[in-house]
């Protein structure tokens, strides 16, 4: 396959993707809402690290029996690609999910862009230079976008707990997505890494659940309702199998910067399923979540935060000397 075509069927896969993890925002809060009456002594970050464990942990035992006959040759690369994967995963997710909780779907999914811009700004610092003046305007679009989209409160100057989780989330991702662009990993097996990353994050979260739950809240009654397991199978089987599987093999054939740009459709996705997938939850699970209507604050704030990872992303930054590490994520 030419190398054109390989980046175009990496776009389109990658796009595909976006709309799996799109539809894990609102899934992820439908299920959370559903849980929280259910375990009243503990805390959103066990409902958060609980689910995740047992998404991962199924989208593991999946992944081994996909490649059961060639998962014993295993290599300490793939080994060492899955671990950071799954160390990076785990932490970001358990901020993203627990600040759902505490935000609208649309708005952890605009925030979560946010990895976007932090991408070349890395790289921009490992250059030792200033940023271009692209990357200092967009900086400042996306600071503004994020304040009208949390509704900033400038007089005690601070922002809600779901809107700072989730930005801490996307902190974290931007490791995540580094680690997956390195060049010594190119001729890694994807199914390999891929199982060692599911299985790191379910066993990274599961202590978590440990610590955060509450010893009269019963673990196996958030799972009774069949629409938890609805829910479940919907996270497990697209949110991360598919979309995870599609991240891991074709981001490599783009650059990193590229790879962000294209990432910022999954908000787009996010609030589309979020205009209609909420009340049709809310049926099945007998849970009040409405439907989300296009307001000022989601127009606007979203608007320059993509506006800003799109601005960003399609600069050139200035030459640099090949890092054999970075050398495949330092252009656009």
């Amino acid at each position: 396959m030419a190398m054109e075509t390989r980046r175009r069927r990496a776009v389109q896969m990658l796009v595909l993707a976006n709309a799996c993890w799109g539809l894990s925002f609102p899934t992820m809060k439908a299920l959370a809402m559903l849980q929280q009456p259910i375990w009243p002594h503990s805390t959103s970050w066990f409902v958060a690290s609980l689910a995740i464990a047992i998404r991962f942990g199924l989208a593991a035992l999946v992944m081994l029996l996909v490649c059961a006959r060639t998962v014993r040759y295993l290599t300490r690369l793939e080994l060492r690609q899955g671990l950071g994967l799954g160390v990076f995963a785990a932490a970001g997710l358990v901020f993203q999910m627990d600040g759902l909780s505490y935000t609208s779907a649309s708005t952890s999914a605009f925030l979560t862009q946010f990895y976007s811009l932090t991408i070349p700004l890395w790289l921009a610092t490992q250059e030792r230079r200033w940023p271009p003046i692209t990357t200092l305007v967009s900086c400042l679009m996306v600071m503004t976008g994020v304040a009208v989209l949390s509704v900033f409160d400038w007089r005690e100057l601070r922002m809600g707990r779901g809107e700072l989780e989730t930005l801490i989330g996307s902190t974290i991702f931007t490791g995540q997505i580094l680690w997956l662009q390195r060049p010594k990993f190119a001729g890694n097996n994807v199914n390999h890494f891929t199982l060692v990353m599911f299985a790191v994050i379910s066993l990274s979260c599961l202590p978590l659940a440990v610590v955060t739950g509450h010893p009269l809240d019963s673990w196996p009654a958030g799972y009774r309702p069949a629409a938890a397991w609805c829910f479940m199978a919907i996270l497990t089987s697209f949110c991360t199998f598919g979309g995870y599987l599609l991240m891991n093999y074709w981001q490599p054939h783009i650059t990193a910067t590229q790879a962000g740009l294209i990432y910022c459709l999954e908000p787009v996705f996010a609030s589309l399923f979020a205009f209609f997938l909420p009340a049709w939850f809310s049926a099945l699970s007998g849970i009040q979540y409405a439907n989300e209507k296009i307001g000022w604050s989601l127009l606007l704030g979203g608007g320059l935060i993509t506006a800003a990872n799109v601005l960003i992303q399609q600069s050139r930054l200035p030459p640099k000397t090949v890092d054999p590490e970075t050398s495949r994520v330092s252009s656009s």
